[in-house]
């Protein structure tokens, strides 16, 4: 019966130090996923930063929508000012034929 016993206590303990082993190889294949995903959210945070920094990402829509509402604005400005030269051009050569 003694060799019994031996028996089931190197069972019992190569049981123990196998869980721990798993348990610790677990816990290493948890913590270097873990650095991985934190390694991945610091790249795409770098990836983003410059146009964080700058604040484009945040008025990239609304820069679109301004540029359009800019060249509408240029185009009527430039409309207006070629009316008002023409103007006075009209009242410049009016006052050179009264002269």
């Amino acid at each position: 019966m003694d060799k019994y016993r031996d028996s089931t206590g190197s069972s019992l303990s190569s049981l123990i130090s196998g869980a721990i082993l798993g348990a610790a190889g677990l816990a290493w294949w948890l913590f270097s996923e873990a650095e991985k995903r934190q390694q991945t959210r610091k790249q795409k945070a770098m990836l983003y930063a410059p146009r964080i920094q700058d604040g484009s990402e945040a008025f990239e829509n609304i820069t679109t929508n301004s540029n359009d509402q800019k060249n509408v604005n240029l185009e009527e400005r430039v409309e207006k000012l070629n009316a008002a030269i023409a103007d006075v051009r009209k009242q410049l050569e009016e006052l050179g034929e009264n002269d």
